[in-house]
């Protein structure tokens, strides 16, 4: 267990940032499955908007980085504009 107060504030900074961070790979991994979920093509226009907002808020928070968001992004339009 650290002994020194700036080693226990680090630990507690640690704790916050992992819960953050989870939370917010666990929202982009759920607008991503949305996407994937949906047959109609108008319903999965807008959940790729909501998980191109969701992917873009992570990169500029530094929790994903920038080229996998894209790739991500990519690869779920090509998905929506093959939808019928």
């Amino acid at each position: 267990m650290a002994h020194h107060k700036s080693a226990k504030k680090r630990i507690r900074q640690s704790a916050a940032r992992k819960t953050r961070n989870k939370a917010a790979s666990s929202e982009v991994r759920t607008v991503v499955r949305k996407v994937y979920a949906t047959k109609d093509k108008a319903d999965a226009e807008k959940f790729l908007k909501e998980a191109v907002s969701i992917l873009d808020k992570n990169v500029s928070k530094k929790r994903l980085p920038k080229n996998t968001a894209s790739r991500r992004k990519s690869k779920l339009t090509k998905y929506v504009n093959g939808l019928a």
